[in-house]
């Protein structure tokens, strides 16, 4: 490429009034511009079918659900109270919808995550946790329930990697075992939290206070599902593992080839989720107060239509947190919108069904342009 440069003489001409003949003509000019407005269009097409444009279309649709909300229930929707009822009702969804992320962006899925729900809850509510619990610290619940919920990942992990069973049909395999272990260590019971026959359930109860508490007047509960959200977007945008995550969800034997552990990273990833599941156990026991079987029920269905409404492809290699939080929201106020105007879950249900369907032909759309261009 030629560089154009204009030296001064002394006894040279007027270099003013000398034709530069490297420099562009009013043809030229014109040609570029014209070539300029088509890259201009390409970027800002680019841009709108991008993660932004993704998002800006969940943003709206969000808007949209509030409208038709404020329009059908008025105050009652608008109110702060209802919206604080919403984003603690999307909160549990929120936290196991993260960690869902990482597994369906790394290729696989998990549909146990409800029975998991179920059986941490459980797990960290039996009489005998409670009484070492009230004896030592309540923190003891915790770790049970984060225990069980990352135990259970690890299984599933471990079978799907070093096993070579579909993800389908182990975490299918899963979703019952898990469930049934609950049924069977509760007895098909309620665990109240704190047992009444402890005798003295001063330890417990410092588990109650400190997970019902708000801050700065927003429940705990949200507060956890934003920071969940947020280290859930630092995880998978700057480090490592969040790039690995893409690798191996893309191409896992170029990611093989690339010197990842493909296995490892896959077994990490539904430990992620199942720490996630122990963590959303806890908030359970925190909004009901009690430990039950029947906790999370359908959630896995929930949970899937959210990341895949957010943008994360359900064949692997593309996620998003950001459009994961605005999935959770969309249902969590679409949920509310049906609740203020009493239409029943029958109702709900078909709906999520048909936007679980348009989601998924929009994504193979997108999908199919993607390759051709």
């Amino acid at each position: 490429m030629s560089e154009h440069r204009t030296t001064p003489g002394t006894d040279g001409p007027d270099l003013a009034s000398v034709e530069n003949p490297v420099a562009p003509s009013g043809d030229t000019v014109r040609v570029e511009r014209a070539a300029a407005e088509p890259e201009r269009a390409s970027r800002g097409a680019g841009l709108m079918g991008g993660a932004f444009g993704r998002n800006l279309g969940l943003v709206v649709a969000l808007l949209v659900i509030c409208a038709v909300g404020a329009v059908t229930a008025g105050d009652r929707f608008a109110s702060v109270d209802n919206v604080v009822t919403i984003l603690r009702l999307a909160s549990i969804t929120g936290v196991v919808s993260i960690g869902m992320t990482f597994v369906i962006t790394g290729g696989g899925i998990d549909l146990s995550v409800g029975a998991i729900v179920a059986l941490a809850s459980v797990w960290a509510t039996t009489f005998a946790t409670q009484s070492m619990a009230n004896d030592t610290h309540w923190l003891l619940m915790v770790f049970a329930a984060l225990a069980v919920g990352a135990a259970c990942g690890l299984v599933n992990g471990v079978l799907i990697a070093y096993g070579n069973v579909v993800p389908f049909i182990m975490t299918l395999a899963t979703l019952a075992s898990a469930r049934g272990l609950a049924e069977i260590i509760s007895e098909r019971r309620t665990q109240i939290v704190p047992s009444p026959d402890l005798p003295d359930s001063a330890g417990v109860q410092g588990f109650k206070d400190f997970w019902t508490a708000d801050v700065l007047g927003i429940p705990l509960l949200v507060v956890i599902f934003a920071l969940v959200s947020v280290a859930g977007w630092f995880l998978f945008n700057r480090t490592t593992f969040g790039r690995r995550t893409l690798a191996v969800g893309g191409n896992p034997e170029a990611a093989r080839l690339a010197g990842i552990d493909v296995r490892r990273h896959t077994v990490l990833l539904y430990v992620l989720v199942g720490l996630c599941c122990g963590l959303a156990a806890l908030m359970f026991i925190a909004r009901t107060s009690t430990g039950t079987s029947t906790h999370g029920t359908l959630l896995e269905l929930d949970v899937i239509a959210a990341v895949v409404i957010g943008g994360t492809l359900l064949t692997g290699g593309r996620g998003t947190i950001v459009g994961t939080v605005i999935g959770v929201l969309i249902f969590s106020t679409l949920s509310n919108v049906f609740v203020l105007n009493n239409q029943d879950a029958s109702t709900q249900a078909v709906a999520k069904g048909l936007i679980i369907v348009v989601a998924v032909l929009l994504q193979q759309r997108l999908a199919r342009r993607s390759t051709t261009t």
